[in-house]
């Protein structure tokens, strides 16, 4: 039985924060149930760009702030990092305040820029990865997501957080390979099963809504989320905001490869009751993801029947993030004659988001830039 602590939390107070999170820490068993004294703990907080704490993009200071005072006070020696969908982690950091929080502390930045290959023999589809060394410069990972929606799985949570884990620069190449949301989550998945984080503390007290992973809108949840296991935590997460968990594939496929359970039956939840979070208003799209397969048929459907993403140009800071993130060789998006004070050019022709197509519609740029 998967155990979910829910802790109502009205705001980033700080000792609200704290008291709120050694109340979620205790209903799980306490903390020296994760961390033993003298370990070296890797804490990974959500941080996909640099971006300020109030639009609910990355994981909250203060979240941060209260798992690095309770894992010191345990005797644990903490590092923390990511890597940011673009630019350095540092930088990156710095904007979302947990750098503040860390040097408070004097807790170091890992090292997420070098990369270390691996042979993962019990990965599902992914058998090889190149995972940041601080995965392995340290005794365990403690994960730190955000709640959000995310374009193309629907949701992202506990799971996804530690695609954090893959170095910057080679996550696109990902999205190349794997331009569809069951291989995607397939993959996240097997990552999940290599590094393995001990624990998951989910930041709800502010959600994003609508086109996230980052282009959304905050919404106040009031909710700080605790358990070991990531599918059933974004299980639970997805009943309290009226999404059916099997239409999310990271938890569909994380539940077939053994990494938890997205089932009523097998949750225990704990702490506040999960009436008082249920939301049926929170703007995410409901709908099952429909597989695409290619083909003639297929491809010329998709050309003239699904969305597809657009660039409008009276919203354009021309600051280049999308024409960097893109992954295709040549660039889907692009700097006319390198002229970056026009907006950029989107060639759909090229783009692997469209020719793989989801079935899940975009609006703007936003989801394409930062997944």
């Amino acid at each position: 039985m998967s155990k979910v602590a829910l802790v109502r939390c009205e705001s980033y107070e700080y000792d609200t924060v704290k008291s709120s999170i050694e109340r979620g820490i205790s209903l799980l068993g306490g903390i020296s149930l994760f961390v033993k004294k003298g370990e070296n703990i890797l804490l990974k907080p959500n941080i996909l760009m640099g971006d300020a704490p109030e639009k609910c993009v990355t994981t909250n200071p203060a979240v941060f702030k209260a798992v690095t005072e309770m894992l010191i006070n345990a005797g644990a020696n903490v590092t923390y990092g990511d890597s940011p969908a673009i630019g350095k982690t540092l930088k990156a950091a710095k904007k979302a305040g947990l750098t503040q929080v860390a040097d408070e502390f004097n807790i170091k930045l890992a090292d997420f820029k070098t990369g270390i290959d691996v042979f993962f023999d019990k990965g599902l589809q992914n058998r090889k990865f190149t995972i940041a060394k601080a995965v392995f410069d340290n005794d365990a990972v403690i994960s730190l997501p955000k709640l959000k929606t995310h374009g193309l799985e629907r949701f992202t949570g506990a799971i996804k957080n530690q695609f954090g884990c893959i170095p910057g620069v080679l996550k696109g190449e990902f999205h190349l390979k794997l331009p569809g949301a069951d291989d995607f989550a397939k993959m996240l998945v097997d990552l999940n099963k290599f590094v393995r984080p001990r624990l998951y503390i989910m930041d709800g007290i502010y959600g994003m809504e609508g086109n996230g992973p980052r282009g959304g809108t905050p919404k106040k949840m009031s909710i700080l989320l605790f358990s070991s296991d990531p599918v059933a935590l974004d299980a639970t997460v997805c009943r309290l905001i009226k999404l059916n968990p099997k239409y999310v594939p990271t938890t569909r496929y994380g539940m077939q490869a053994g990494i938890g359970s997205f089932l009523k039956e097998d949750i225990e939840l704990l702490g506040d009751e999960f009436d008082s979070f249920f939301t049926d208003d929170f703007k995410i799209n409901r709908k099952p993801i429909k597989s695409f397969n290619p083909g003639f048929f297929s491809g010329f459907m998709n050309n003239r029947f699904v969305s597809k993403p657009y660039i409008e140009a009276e919203k354009c800071v021309r600051c280049g993030v999308c024409v960097s993130m893109c992954p295709a060789n040549p660039k889907a998006v692009f700097f006319k004659d390198d002229d970056k004070s026009m907006v950029p050019i989107y060639n759909l022709d090229i783009c692997h988001k469209v020719r793989a197509n989801h079935n899940n519609p975009v609006d703007d740029m936003s989801y394409c830039s930062v997944v």
